[in-house]
């Protein structure tokens, strides 16, 4: 649309021009949703599936000459990262076969003092050893997940399994723990294990390879007696088989070419057989207590047709192109072999693997997938580190604005500045009103500006400077800087919600275009989810859903404002509704935010706001009216969502699927047990009390007694005599857009897990702009150049 088309067609009917505008912009961003590469053609490969799962492998780990095999693979085949996160920070090999065979998260009872397991294989005609302590520790792990589910599914449909090392045992158990097929020891001897695999691929459908373990040195350690008698890696040295420590261990790179020579001696096997076979290699599980993106490769027939040759592997359950899940293992072998639809509904967490071809060299992937592990490195132990800035920023702000500007403190301030300040600069740097509101309002838009450079931040590789921490500080403050100066232009600063609504629209258009174009900025963000963690890597998560409703709220607020002034209720009514409109398809649209939470919190929120804009007077029946519409819209959301294939499914339609599958209260107790979590431990949480308290001082008995003080009391020397009551004439809006953006936050607070970090986030990014807003709205009033309401000061 041409741009001098649109400005008068609103001018016209601004209505009208409103709406066609957001209906525009929705069928943009939903045109711009992700979508799943597998989704087109899922169908089995009609070739036998081989899967070669190993534990602790990253991509930094092959070299040309020391793995050969993983180094062909990476040139012929189709590569990614796999993120192994289980219930715990770091995953331990049990855990990862366990995934393998529920298609879901899993943990083990051994693992509850910090140490892993040792896999053995089971005794022949035995079931795996200590499978009754992963079936408790996963019925106490708040995850439905249904161990056996593939070796159930494939002993259900009569296809031949075999199973070769004791990790392969565990993937294709059944529910009581007895391997379906042949299950065969791991051999020692290579030679040994390429004639197992050229046997078994004689008959079987689906082989399952364990080629190894890698441990960090120092991890590797002494045995411990475990629960059902077997050994377990803890700290210390290497046991060996007579109970005698071994000092010397093997290094990682050692191990790393024992894996790649078994990885070697299964495709040696396959091509002896002469079977052309899907072969996927995963590394399912850490080498140590540190989590890491693990290696992933696959060649052969490709689900939907084709060849795993080139390109990026790819999932639905991540839509980020070469992540995957070790829970997308289970639905692409069952898809593979055909039988996905005889598995349990609901039950599958995952995606099938897919493909996106590109054009990039195998050695630009696999140094692409070597920066992502080390951005993920890096990020981690930052975020908690940002937080507590980011909360001394903001306490430092409000014990500014509600102590530290007051007059006493400003006359004291000026007389304390008086005193020290030189001869020669005495008279020329006064201490006038305008000055402090000026550097008040600057300090508070660069504040607010700080979590959607946060995000914009990933445009630069800080991750890989030495000092990366100084290195991401450095950047962050300069998108923030750079936000603030553009807020702060005459075109938006001559009106005093002009910052306001630049820094919201600004966050809220970042964040949208984000989220519709597949959220690479924001993961592994500081304020966006972290891939190591595999909570979500699409869409909004709680922070980010946070910071745009409350984006979202302050636009609103600001383009209404003016309409109100003017006596045009209903069109400012009709501005905020679009406005919600918009922020609740781009949040809550499968292929854009997948947000179940967003809807019934945004609904609710623009609506009442929009009532209270337009003059209408609230009631009970009111307010029921707009939170039951917030239920149905997204419950319509999610059966839009359920509709669609089901691995196109966001947790939206997963979440219909497990209603019907009677899991509502397992996912209703996580959630509950995720939020008492935070809200107990986390520094989200120190924001959401220091917003509360700046509350609790602005409405206390000070504050009200300047508020409807005649002449803006204490603060006089700031509003140069106007009462502070004044603001809510020129800003009719701004009380019904606090009471929206309040019951927004609210109900993202009850309806979300970890809820308590989205208030946290919205009065984090909200009250800073609302202070910038105050402060520009006293510079309305100021004579400029005075130092009104300031006893003077005199010099000797």
């Amino acid at each position: 649309m041409p741009t001098s088309i649109l400005p008068a067609a609103v001018s016209r009917r601004p209505l009208r021009g409103l709406l066609a505008t957001g209906l525009a912009l929705v069928v943009l961003l939903t045109g711009l949703g992700p979508t799943s590469p597998a989704a087109a053609a899922e169908q089995e490969t009609d070739a036998p599936v081989v899967l070669v799962g190993v534990t602790g492998l990253r991509w930094d780990d092959i070299g040309s000459l020391t793995t050969p095999a993983l180094w062909s693979l990476s040139r012929e085949g189709s590569v990614g990262t796999s993120v192994v996160r289980s219930k715990r920070s770091f995953t331990c090999p049990s855990a990862g076969w366990l995934a393998v065979s529920a298609g879901g998260r899993s943990d083990d009872l051994s693992v509850s003092d910090g140490t892993c397991r040792t896999l053995r294989d089971p005794l022949p005609d035995g079931g795996v050893t200590g499978w009754d302590d992963y079936v408790t520790a996963t019925k106490a792990s708040g995850y439905d997940s249904r161990l056996g589910l593939l070796g159930d599914t494939v002993a259900t449909a009569g296809l031949t399994a075999t199973g070769i090392g004791p990790g392969a045992a565990i993937a294709l158990a059944d529910a009581d723990g007895m391997p379906v097929g042949t299950h065969l020891r791991g051999p020692a001897d290579t030679d040994e294990l390429a004639d197992q695999v050229a046997s078994a691929m004689a008959d079987s459908h689906l082989l399952v390879v364990d080629a190894g373990t890698v441990r960090d040195p120092g991890y590797q350690t002494r045995g411990r007696s475990g629960s059902d008698g077997e050994t377990a890696e803890g700290e210390g040295e290497t046991p060996d088989v007579s109970g005698t420590d071994v000092v010397i261990e093997p290094t990682r790179a050692e191990q790393v070419q024992e894996i790649d020579a078994r990885i070697a001696a299964v495709l040696d096997g396959l091509d002896d057989s002469g079977t052309e076979a899907t072969v996927y290699v995963m590394s399912l599980a850490d080498s140590s207590r540190r989590a890491n993106l693990q290696l992933a490769a696959a060649s052969g027939p490709a689900i939907g047709g084709g060849e795993y040759t080139g390109g990026m592997l790819r999932s639905g359950s991540t839509r980020q192109d070469g992540y995957l899940q070790v829970t997308d293992l289970a639905p692409t072998l069952l898809t593979a072999l055909g039988i996905r639809d005889q598995a349990p509904g609901g039950a599958l967490v995952g995606s099938v693997i897919g493909q996106r071809i590109d054009d990039d060299t195998a050695t630009a992937r696999v140094a692409y997938l070597i920066d992502q592990n080390r951005h993920a490195q890096a990020a981690k132990p930052l975020v908690s580190s940002f937080y507590v800035l980011w909360v001394a920023l903001n306490l430092a702000l409000y014990a500014l604005v509600t102590v530290g500007l007051n007059n006493r403190v400003g006359q004291w301030f000026v007389r304390l500045l008086d005193r020290w300040r030189p001869n020669r600069v005495r008279g020329r740097l006064r201490v006038t009103p305008d000055r402090v509101l000026r550097i008040l309002r600057a300090a508070a838009v660069v504040v607010a500006a700080v979590p959607v450079s946060t995000f914009l931040a990933n445009l630069v590789p800080w991750w890989r400077a030495g000092s990366q921490g100084w290195a991401l500080a450095g950047v962050v403050a300069l998108f923030s800087v750079l936000i603030a100066l553009i807020a702060l232009l005459p075109p938006w600063r001559t009106s005093f919600l002009g910052p306001l609504g630049t820094v919201a629209g600004i966050t809220a258009l970042v964040l949208a275009w984000d989220v519709a174009t597949g959220a690479r900025l924001a993961l592994d963000s500081m304020m966006g989810p972290g891939s190591l963690v595999a909570g979500r890597f699409y869409g909004f998560g709680n922070p980010a859903f946070a910071l745009f409703a409350a984006a979202m709220v302050l636009v609103a607020l600001a383009l209404a404002n003016p309409l109100v002034r003017r006596g045009r209720r209903w069109a400012a009514a009709g501005v905020v509704a679009v406005l919600g409109i918009v922020a609740t398809v781009v949040d809550g649209m499968p292929s854009i935010g997948a947000d179940f939470g967003g809807p019934p919190a945004l609904v609710p929120g623009f609506a009442i706001m929009a009532l209270l804009v337009a003059g209408v007077r609230l009631n009970w029946r009111r307010v029921l009216g707009v939170l039951l519409a917030g239920a149905v819209v997204v419950i319509g959301l999610a059966l839009i969502d359920y509709a669609r294939p089901a691995d196109d499914r966001t947790h939206l339609g997963r979440f219909i699927e497990t209603v019907l599958d009677g899991g509502l209260w397992t996912v209703l107790l996580r959630k509950g047990q995720a939020n008492l979590g935070i809200l107990f431990g986390s520094e989200q949480t120190l924001l959401a009390i220091g917003g509360v308290l700046l509350v609790v001082l602005l409405l206390g008995r000070p504050a009200r007694m300047a508020v409807d003080a005649p002449d803006g009391g204490p603060y006089a020397w700031l509003s140069a005599g106007a009462p502070l009551r004044r603001l809510a004439t020129d800003a009719p809006v701004l009380m019904p857009g606090l009471v929206g953006l309040g019951v927004t936050l609210f109900l993202g607070f009850a309806l979300n897990d970890s809820g308590v970090v989205v208030p946290a986030t919205g009065i984090g990014m909200a009250v800073p702009l609302l202070v910038a807003a105050c402060a520009t709205w006293m510079l309305t009033l100021q004579p400029r150049g005075t130092v009104a309401g300031l006893e003077p000061t005199t010099h000797p």
